[in-house]
């Protein structure tokens, strides 16, 4: 007598547990979209994003901005998403090996000819030795969550490097202006307020690395709208308060402008100027 054992059927995937891959996924990208914006905003400032103590639940509430901002930005992302996909059924279909039942004759033969000599073209034919490395399923979704991954990098960036930049030229900044308040004898850089006309005394204090840029920035320590000068604050992170004075309207988009770091903790107010360097034409 010989027994055979049939194979045990699998159980369906249950709606909860798609619903709730579905959103584990969903909550990367988010996660991702919102961290790559930060960088890129910050950056522009000079500012690495890693320093600031920022909650992690605010990542994941980034990309609504990003994405559904304003009509611009949902144009833009509608945009995006269909370019992702049909780059993602153009790598799909050039790591697959087109079969045909019939061999085609007339024009479709041309067209078949050409198909066939871009698949046997050695760049394809290296990609798709090293995507046979992988199993079928697994292989598709990797070039799905690449693509898609790539696509919200590429917006992510943009749009904190184009936010920073609006921030930063005082006419379009959306950051509040901001007065900073000190005992004279803690902070080397400011105006007296019973003499705004007179440096501040500089008696005791160091310095390290550019002169240039504490020099810049001492003696317009005030807003002067006449001078296009308008201090703001980018950000209050524990301790710190970042601050910077804004661009006129005329600006490059490849100028930026010096970022302020002050610490007040411990009684005590320390500064540390951030500047992205110079390059010569």
């Amino acid at each position: 007598m010989k027994f055979t054992m049939s194979p045990q059927p699998q159980d369906p995937i249950s709606p909860l547990a798609a619903f709730a891959g579905f959103i584990g996924i969903f909550g990367i990208f988010l996660y991702f979209t919102g961290w790559v914006y930060r960088w890129a905003y910050f950056g522009f400032f000079e500012l690495e994003v890693t320093t600031l103590n920022l909650p992690t639940e605010s990542f994941l509430l980034v990309p609504i901005q990003v994405i559904l901002g304003d009509l611009e930005k949902i144009f833009q992302a509608l945009l995006v998403a269909i370019i992702t996909i049909l780059l993602i059924h153009l790598n799909l279909w050039l790591v697959q090996i087109p079969k045909l039942s019939n061999q085609p004759t007339g024009k479709k033969a041309s067209l078949y000819l050409l198909v066939d000599k871009v698949h046997k073209s050695f760049p394809l034919r290296l990609l798709r030795r090293l995507t046979n490395l992988f199993p079928d399923p697994f292989r598709r979704e990797l070039i799905i969550v690449a693509w898609i991954l790539a696509a919200l990098f590429q917006l992510a960036q943009w749009h904190g490097t184009a936010d920073a930049f609006r921030d930063a030229v005082d006419s379009t900044s959306t950051q509040p202006m901001v007065t900073l308040v000190s005992p004279s004898d803690k902070l080397t850089l400011g105006r007296n307020l019973d003499d705004l006309i007179t440096d501040p005394s500089l008696k005791g204090s160091r310095i390290i690395g550019d002169v240039k840029q504490f020099e810049a920035i001492r003696g317009r320590e005030t807003n002067n709208t006449s001078q296009n000068r308008v201090w703001r604050l980018l950000i209050e992170n524990g301790n710190w308060v970042y601050l910077f004075p804004a661009m006129p309207r005329d600006t490059k988009p490849d100028q930026h402008p010096p970022l302020l770091a002050v610490n007040t903790g411990d009684g005590r107010v320390q500064l540390l100027i951030l500047s992205r360097p110079k390059r010569n034409p």
